[in-house]
């Protein structure tokens, strides 16, 4: 059970960055918007986790870095 929750939690995590990136490039979010950092955030957490179970850990360095940039710029918008 925990195993097909992280696989779906990973799977959701890619499919919410290229949303967010496909949004952004389309003009339909702006870079600044609380969707898209929470869009990428979540995303990121989800892919990190499925990294870490699957111990990859270069994809797993990346995607803390890429949810530290997005809850940061969360804090930015909301404060």
């Amino acid at each position: 059970m925990k195993e097909t929750f992280i696989e779906i939690f990973g799977w959701y995590g890619t499919a919410a960055i290229i949303t967010a990136y496909a949004l952004v490039s389309f003009s339909v979010l702006s870079g600044d918007s609380i969707w898209y950092q929470i869009l990428n955030g979540t995303g990121a957490a989800g892919v990190l986790l499925l990294s870490l179970q699957k111990r990859a850990y270069q994809p797993a360095v990346l995607n803390v870095i890429w949810a530290a940039i997005a809850l940061f710029a969360i804090f930015k918008i909301l404060y």
